[in-house]
Order: C-alpha cells, then sequence, then structure tokens
C-alpha cells in the first residue's frame, strides 16, 4: 500500500489545494489493469469503499483518493456555499490530475463510482477527452439526473410511517434540520435505505457519516441537509443527454432497497450501448457492506469478463 499527494493548481482557494490517494497492489505491475474507485457524497471520502480490496491481484492494483474539500485532501470551508466552486467540472479536473500525476492517462483503466462517485464517473466517462483509455465503467448505486433521483426517494419516503413522515415535512417547511426529531427520522430512513447491516451502524456507514459530521462544506453545498431534502447545486443536474456518449462495456449495481432506486438507473440502462444491470436482494445502499461478497463477485466477473 502507497500513499500520497498531489498539487491540484484551482483557481478561488485561500490555500493550495491537494489530493490525498492511496494506491492497494502494484500500480506499475506489467500489464495491469488499474481500477480507480470514486467515492460518493460529495465528501464521503474513501474509507467506506475500503471493502472493495477484497478486489486486488496482482494485475488489478486499485487507486482510491479522497476528493478535494475533504478527508486527507485539502479542505476548504471558506467556500461552503459556493456553487460556482463547488462544481462537477471541478471534479473532472481534479480526477483527470491525478490521473496524469500517477502516468495513467495512456494505459488501460477501470473506474468504479459509488453514487456521488457514479455520477461523476459517468460525466468523465461522457465528455473528458482524457477518459480515451477507460476499459470499463461502473456505476454503483449511481444516478442519472436528479429528477429521477427524487420519484425514487420520494417512493420510499411514502413507505415511512405517517408520523415520520410529518417530520420531514415540517422541517423542510421551517428549514430547521437540526432538532432531535429530523435526525430521528432521517436516521430511520437511512437504516432502511442506506445500509441494511446489523448492528447499526456498519464500520464503512459510520466512517462516511463521522466526514460528513467533520466538514460539510461539500454536501451541504452539492446536494444539502441530508439524503431526503436536495437543495445544493445539483438539484437539477443530469447527464442523460451525454451517456450516448459513453462507449465503453459499462456495469450498473444497487440493492434492491437502496435509495438509488431502479427510475435513477434507468437512463443509464436506456442510453449506454454495452451495458449489464444487476441488483442484489436484501441490500441498500452500501451494497458493497450489505452483500458484500456478492458485490465483489459480479465487479471482479464484469472486470475480467
Amino acid at each position: 500500500m502507497t500513499t500520497g499527494t498531489v498539487k491540484f493548481n484551482v483557481e478561488g482557494t485561500a490555500q493550495p489545494a491537494f489530493t490525498w490517494y492511496r494506491i492497494v497492489g502494484n500500480l506499475k505491475a506489467p500489464d495491469s489493469i488499474p481500477l480507480i474507485i470514486l467515492h460518493g457524497g460529495p465528501g464521503a471520502c474513501h474509507d467506506y469503499l475500503l471493502p472493495h480490496t477484497d478486489l486486488v491481484n496482482p494485475k488489478r492494483p486499485l487507486l482510491f483518493y479522497d476528493q478535494i474539500g475533504n478527508g486527507l485532501s485539502s479542505h476548504h470551508r471558506e467556500l461552503a456555499g459556493n456553487e460556482t466552486f463547488w462544481s462537477v467540472q471541478l471534479f473532472v479536473d481534479e480526477l483527470n490530475n491525478l490521473l496524469a500525476h500517477l502516468d495513467l492517462q495512456a494505459r488501460p483503466i477501470d473506474v468504479l463510482g459509488h453514487s456521488w462517485g457514479g455520477m461523476l464517473a459517468a460525466v468523465w466517462a461522457a465528455t473528458s477527452p482524457k477518459s480515451a483509455n477507460l476499459r470499463r465503467l461502473i456505476m454503483s448505486s449511481s444516478l442519472a439526473s436528479m429528477e429521477a433521483w427524487r420519484k425514487g426517494v420520494q417512493a420510499l419516503r411514502e413507505q415511512l410511517p405517517p408520523e415520520v413522515q410529518k417530520v420531514l415535512d415540517d422541517a423542510e417547511e421551517t428549514k430547521d434540520f437540526d432538532s432531535r426529531a429530523y435526525q430521528d427520522a432521517v436516521k430511520l430512513f437511512y437504516k432502511r435505505h442506506l445500509s441494511l447491516a446489523r448492528p447499526w451502524p456498519a464500520p464503512e456507514v459510520q466512517a462516511a457519516l463521522n466526514w460528513f459530521a467533520n466538514d460539510s462544506t461539500t454536501y451541504g453545498t452539492m446536494y444539502g441537509p441530508s439524503e431526503l431534502y436536495i437543495s445544493g447545486s445539483l438539484r437539477n443536474w443530469t447527464v442523460i443527454p451525454d451517456l450516448p456518449k459513453i462507449k465503453v462495456p459499462t456495469l450498473l449495481l444497487n440493492g434492491r432497497q437502496d435509495e438509488a432506486q431502479d427510475v435513477a438507473m434507468q437512463p443509464f440502462f436506456n442510453n449506454i450501448d454495452k451495458v449489464k444491470w444487476i441488483t442484489l436482494e436484501q441490500a441498500a445502499h452500501f451494497t458493497h457492506v450489505d452483500q458484500r461478497k456478492r458485490h465483489m463477485q459480479a465487479v471482479s466477473d464484469f472486470l475480467a469478463g
């Protein structure tokens, strides 16, 4: 395992920006094809995706990194609320900067993005000239548009007890998202649709939640106060018009109880030519935790296919 940082030149930061990364396996092994892991959030950081180290073999090193704004990369709390700065393009540029630093722009690579990481992966694969060396793409528990995501989340929300739905409605009307009642209501939703692993929360779930609590700059600016209220810069986001540009074999993964419901994933399936879709039973948003063995087998089979 190797760790390091790379300078990321970006305008608008009070301090120089940098990206922290972790390599598991031998990145320089002959004929190896690295798997790049893009975490969700934004701001959840790489820690919760470390079960994917199950996939490492002599020909498949893994590259994790913390996206700018959280984790072990540079934090920029002074830019909280700045929707111009915290753009999808910022993270596309960061990914390209990291790949260039590690000399990964002229050899085959695979990319796996989870949740927001899948959104980022889709945009990068469809629109960045730097994605020409992409061999295979995996979108895990992700979404093709925020409109479709809302439909899925709303359907799940309506399955909550009426009194819990009222707490959520009242908080959204008053914009009081810090009350104990609201936090308890969100926790119930998370236990049903974030992860089914018990005891709650699984260490990976807690790792992601801890980073959100430590610095909510990116998540609060781009998404909102919780998964149930989308107020940030991604509120009208979509990649659907660009999806036909993705020409590489693509795997879609989600869980039956995933907050990334089928309606959110369907546009990927409809608009990408070479695509396979697997839905894992008895799994929610963290399929790699809830059904770790089956998740890893699906990914491994796809990458080796």
